[in-house]
């Protein structure tokens, strides 16, 4: 009709449904007569007449109250395709209450006549069962084969290493799929018990000797790490000799994936230049050393960046009075923001965007919300960059610095922590020798004002905002080449939630005027990271990824020093926080020189740098 919407009608359903009533009717009739035969094996001449009788008579009712009995339990409603444990059931239920039926239709119908022995009932009910088992089932299991058959063409040949738990896990829902395209040709562990076993029909070929010699033999192209209990030391021998065999390497996360029951291929991730570190992850009792944030108005300026966003998710689980987040980049201040609102909504949470540049704005800011805690985590890190505009690196790092250390003083915030970085140590870059001035201004400041001042220095972090693995893992998606800058250039490496979780601890350790320097592990060459990173993705080190080295950019190092030779150590509770003693300097000399540092920057200077080297006379720099 016309303005009303017509449902076309789908005669491919219409056809399927009337094919399995068609079915299910010659099932009915089936089980009728085979329970009878069954029960005298298959001897026709024995069966008495007066047992046939009953069955003839009722057959026709029985099939249409089997049909109703069939359509109530949704049996021709149910796509068989994806047919599970439900289905499964109500098949039974269907063929239970269709073998009740019978029996009172048959007694109903004898009339007189001796009633079929009790087992018929048995027969009819697991004959029509296994009639439509048969056909609801088969449907399912051919269209699995046709897809397994069909994946299996463009198949992924997959190499499982541990046959524990989660290996079980990951293999059942591969083999079970059908629509995975991987094939897991071998399964390897260092369990000789499990040695020659099979798991879901997957052969356990050997320990970790064995990873290289059947990558080759089954053709391996991917290979899965399934032992979410190893150490990283564990973890980064087992992926050392699977860097030999140019397999795509994926891992799952961590234990605790098993115990939450999370164990499925979708948690597999790329295996991360971190795994090759080979050093356990450094792990902080935030809940014994974060009192001192609980119940306190928490400021983290720079809180959209890497470590300034991971701060602020730190610090959120340990109920301060209110965060306040300060961010110049609104897209950052947004994405962490939204975060926090969907991870804890009970947060008194305010986010804010301005420049720690601007004294008015910063200082509005503490005056209205008197922050008893500031992270100082805004500045410009990016070494090359900087270096082309040096004042700029002035203006936010040094004087951006100076006005919220003022704003903090003046409105008697408890706790200001700057974020610090090893680039600070005999400098050779605009960078690092302006947040070694940042460190003297805090060192300063400590003296003059009852906030405790301290500063934070650390190296890398791995995955920040500019760091080199992104970098390199952009690279390679675009088919090399990778650009290392020098072949003997080395860092120190850490990840993103081990240096905040350190920095939070130095907080509580914070007694004012302090340097807090973090222990970094061993430096890490960035060209074994590169190959290292290559070889992880699947690829042969200049076969199918090159890498080029593009020589030292302008202020880098080819090392960096977390502590300058005059400062000296002392320990702290914690090994891996480390505390740097004061250098002396002569603070009318030092507000002088500032001055002058920041009149030359308001006015763009053409070459600030020895106005820098006057302040910090361990900076060196090429003309």
């Amino acid at each position: 009709m016309k303005g009303k919407d017509k449902k076309s009608f789908n005669y491919q359903l219409f056809y399927r449904r009337t094919a399995l009533i068609a079915y299910d009717i010659i099932s009915v009739v089936a089980a009728s007569f085979l329970a009878i035969l069954i029960r005298y094996d298959f001897k026709l001449d024995q069966v008495a007449p007066e047992f046939m009788q009953p069955i003839r008579t009722f057959l026709c009712p029985n099939i249409l109250l089997t049909l109703g009995i069939f359509y109530l339990f949704r049996l021709y409603h149910s796509l068989w395709a994806f047919a599970g444990e439900t289905e499964l059931q109500n098949l039974v239920l269907g063929c239970l209450a269709s073998s009740v039926v019978t029996g009172i239709g048959l007694n109903i119908f004898r009339v007189g006549q001796k009633a079929v022995p009790d087992s018929y009932y048995f027969m009819y009910f697991f004959v029509l069962l296994m009639f439509m088992f048969g056909s609801r089932f088969s449907y399912r299991f051919l269209r699995s084969r046709k897809h397994k058959l069909q994946n299996r063409k463009n198949s992924v040949s997959v190499m499982i290493i541990g046959a524990g738990e989660a290996g079980n896990t990951i293999i059942k829902e591969i083999v079970g799929s059908n629509y995975s395209t991987m094939v897991i040709r071998c399964i390897i562990d260092d369990d000789r018990e499990k040695w020659g076993r099979f798991i879901q029909g997957i052969k356990v070929v050997g320990g970790r000797d064995k990873i290289i010699e059947s990558a080759d033999l089954y053709e391996v192209d991917e290979i899965f790490l399934a032992i979410p209990s190893a150490s990283r030391v564990q973890i980064r021998e087992i992926l050392e000799i699977c860097k030999e065999t140019n397999c795509k390497l994926r891992s799952l996360p961590g234990l605790y994936q098993l115990v939450n029951g999370e164990v499925n291929v979708s948690k597999l991730r790329a295996v991360e230049v971190e795994d090759l570190l080979g050093r356990e992850p450094i792990r902080v009792d935030l809940d014994s050393i974060l009192g001192y944030v609980q119940n306190q108005v928490v400021l983290v300026t720079g809180g959209g960046g890497s470590i300034g966003s991971e701060l602020c998710r730190q610090i959120a689980t340990h109920r301060p009075k209110r965060l306040v987040i300060f961010d110049i980049y609104e897209n950052n201040a947004y994405d962490i923001q939204q975060e926090l609102r969907e991870n804890y909504p009970n947060l008194d949470l305010v986010v804010l965007i301005g420049s720690v540049r601007n004294t008015n704005r910063i200082n509005m800011v503490f005056e209205t919300y008197h922050p008893d805690i500031v992270y100082h985590a805004a500045a410009h890190k990016h070494v090359p960059l900087m270096e082309d505009s040096p004042n700029e690196a002035v203006k936010n790092n040094v004087f951006g610095t100076w006005k919220t250390a003022m704003a903090a003083a003046q409105n008697h915030a408890k706790k200001f922590v700057m974020i610090s970085t090893d680039k600070a140590v005999n400098p050779t870059n605009i960078m690092g020798a302006s947040k070694r001035i940042c460190e003297m201004i805090v060192q300063t400041f400590n003296r003059h004002y009852e906030t405790e001042f301290v500063a934070v220095r650390f190296g890398n972090v791995l995955g920040s905002n500019g760091s080199v693995i992104p970098l390199f893992k952009k690279q390679i998606a675009a088919g090399g080449p990778v650009t290392v800058t020098h072949p003997d250039i080395i860092r120190y490496f850490m990840t993103i939630s081990e240096a905040v979780s350190l920095v939070l601890q130095a907080g509580a350790y914070a007694r004012g005027g302090e340097i807090f320097v973090l222990d970094m592990g061993e430096p890490v060459k960035i060209l074994d990271l590169a190959k290292n990173l290559i070889r992880l993705s699947g690829y042969k080190v200049d076969e199918d990824i090159r890498i080029a080295f593009t020589g030292l950019r302008p202020g880098e190092k080819l090392y960096e020093e977390l502590l300058m030779d005059e400062e000296g150590l002392q320990d702290t509770e914690n090994k891996l926080i480390h505390i740097g003693k004061p250098i002396e300097l002569d603070e009318s000399l030092f507000f002088v020189q500032l001055k002058k540092l920041e009149e030359a920057s308001k006015s763009e200077c053409s070459d600030i740098r020895p106005l820098i080297q006057a302040l910090v006379p361990t900076y060196h720099y090429k003309n």
